[in-house]
């Protein structure tokens, strides 16, 4: 049995409308509070994983070779004063 009841029909198309309305209020609050982080982070002058990732890894390459030269001149050294 259904009933043509005009105060339901109306109370149910106000709900309706309600909840489209805070389901744009909440997608319009993601976008403005990711707008104000995104702001945040550019004004902290953030690195990028990916970039201290690709840093981190030239440093140790460096690192490797500073310690690599330093160790050929007393190689060098020592070679020296065995011979002579």
């Amino acid at each position: 049995m259904q009933t043509n009841n005009p105060f339901l029909d109306e109370f149910s198309k106000l709900t309706t409308a309600a909840m489209g309305l805070a389901q744009a209020a909440t997608e319009e609050a993601k976008v403005a509070m990711r707008a104000q982080l995104d702001r945040v982070v550019a004004e902290f002058d953030l690195v990028r994983r990916d970039e201290f990732e690709a840093l981190q890894q030239e440093v140790i390459a460096l690192r490797a070779e500073i310690a690599r030269m330093t160790s050929k001149p007393a190689k060098s050294a020592r070679s020296k004063q065995e011979a002579g």
